[in-house]
């Protein structure tokens, strides 16, 4: 197995955490990111090269504030702290902490005061978003202020001897070009790193870890549903373990226009893996009857996706593990010990706790951008590999309110028409992800002269890299304008179509 140099990213907390490593990850240094409550122990057994705190603002002297573990400061690692990381390595190394008097959200600009590595290559004035909360007043003993602003005498500091080094703005800021150059600063000149990690190195390390993991002899399940994750999950695995591999395709009548055909068309006809195609339609709906709540919708749908898997492989004979295709982003939006619950995902809080099978989850370290790299190093067709992200819950979570087979159905045709005129303009590779969803709302119209009484149908188009954050996509007026009128004239009981224009945060992606 290839080694990789590794940074450890300690979360304190916040939603930013996941920017860092992906900034990280896209300098070519693999990173991973842990709890600042990880155990030092398993920390240390990773062998870092170094460590990154980051967090949103805390108040750091209430008891119950976060602090690093002693031993992260005496191994000699390279630190970098950010956000209100930097809060904690002040307050862990005797530095003194008082309010901020910026204004929030506001650039503010940041002179440097000593030449040193971090900030090589950049102007003596920079400007950055602060972070909110508190800042440093007093460095440490051994520290020295590195640069200031008019409102926070210490910017960002430094220990030089121990390579400790701390700058007060938010993490936001690394999406600036001066952002980037102190955190590629940091890890090339400070911590020496060679940046030698890529997409291949990723397959070969981990095509190598599923085979030590699985054996020889023993039999794997995927739960493939035809997305990107699922797709790339499968040909990882395939690619560690040949026909000892079986997809188990579960069609859950919660899918797209088609998709179940196409899904068997690419996998088991091009790609000649073995899949197991289970109609299992009337089981979801009839489990789904009379639900209205979207959390519950999404654990239902989970452990009745694990059930017909356990009644499936059962037929197979003695299966040991099941490949999921989680990503980051869905373990993040679940919830840790560092963040809260946004949304359930079926393959992360839906799983039932009595569940029978071992997981393989290949990519739950992985942004989407960096899955669809893995997918196009491993040959997938394109149009699998830059398929937009579709929830594992389907269309469940788009049909709000109870799901019946009638609004199923006009849901698949409304989105079917949308996904067809993105294409044919040209914007499908723009966009991250589209799709419609449809309200649990009537609205009067009329059509023919007469008055209607129906649905209504609301567009959703957001550009991003990874999901975690997305701005509404602007589409030309004459795009939305044929979809609009292509839907209300083609789909029976639609009279209405409405754009939801709203970025993620404060929303979510999807409606549910």
């Amino acid at each position: 197995m290839a080694q990789q140099e590794l940074v450890v990213v300690l979360d304190f907390g916040g939603q930013y955490t996941q920017l860092i490593a992906r900034k990280i990850r896209q300098l070519h240094v693999y990173c991973e990111i842990l709890p600042y409550k990880t155990p030092w122990e398993k920390i240390k057994e990773r062998h870092p090269k170094a460590l990154i705190f980051t967090g949103d603002s805390q108040e750091v002297y209430k008891e119950t504030a976060p602090a690093a573990a002693p031993e992260a400061y005496r191994l000699g690692l390279p630190i970098l702290a950010l956000g209100a990381g930097v809060q904690v390595m002040a307050k862990d190394l005797g530095g003194t902490i008082r309010p901020g008097e910026h204004d929030p959200g506001k650039k503010i600009k940041m002179t440097v005061l000593k030449e040193n590595d971090l900030f090589a290559g950049l102007a003596k004035e920079i400007l950055l978003l602060p972070e909110q909360g508190k800042v440093v007043e007093k460095v440490p003993e051994g520290f020295t202020v590195l640069a200031a602003t008019e409102m926070m005498p210490v910017a960002a500091m430094a220990h030089l001897e121990r390579k400790f080094y701390a700058v007060s703005c938010h993490p936001q800021a690394l999406e600036t070009p001066a952002g980037t150059k102190v955190l590629a600063n940091f890890l090339f000149k400070i911590a020496g790193l060679t940046g030698d990690w890529n997409i291949d190195v990723f397959i070969e390390n981990t095509v190598q870890r599923i085979r030590e993991a699985v054996g020889e002899n023993e039999q794997v399940v995927c739960g493939l549903s035809g997305g990107v994750d699922s797709s790339v999950a499968a040909a990882l695995v395939h690619k560690a373990i040949g026909d000892g591999l079986t997809c188990i395709f579960v069609d859950h009548g919660l899918l797209r226009q088609d998709e179940a055909r196409q899904v068997m068309a690419t996998f088991q006809e091009n790609l000649k893996m073995k899949v197991i195609k289970v109609d299992a339609a009337a089981e979801f709906l009839h489990k789904l009857k009379g639900v209205t709540d979207p959390e519950q919708k999404r654990k239902i749908i989970g452990t009745e996706f694990i059930r017909v898997f356990e009644r499936e492989a059962a037929k197979i004979g003695k299966i040991d593990y099941l490949v999921q295709g989680t990503v980051y982003p869905d373990i993040v939006e679940s919830g840790t010990e560092t963040t809260a619950v946004i949304k359930s995902h079926h393959n992360v809080g839906g799983l039932p706790k009595d569940m029978k099978f071992k997981l393989i989850e290949p990519l739950n370290t992985l942004f989407k951008d960096e899955v669809r790299q893995v997918g196009a190093a491993l040959n997938l067709p394109e149009d699998i590999v830059w398929r937009h992200p579709f929830p594992g819950p389907g269309l469940a979570i788009r049909v709000l309110g109870e799901v019946t087979e009638e609004k199923l159905k006009i849901l698949r045709a409304a989105d079917a028409i949308m996904i067809e005129e993105i294409k044919k303009a040209g914007l499908y590779r723009k966009i991250w992800q589209a799709f419609a969803v449809l309200p649990d709302i009537r609205s009067v119209g009329v059509f023919d002269g007469k008055r209607t009484y129906a649905y209504t149908i609301a567009l959703r188009a957001v550009t991003g890299q990874d999901g975690m954050t997305a701005d509404w996509y602007r589409f030309p007026y004459e795009v939305l304008e044929k979809i609009t009128h292509r839907i209300v004239t083609e789909v029976p009981h639609v009279n209405r179509v409405v754009y939801d224009i709203t970025p993620k945060p404060p929303a979510t992606i999807e409606w549910e």
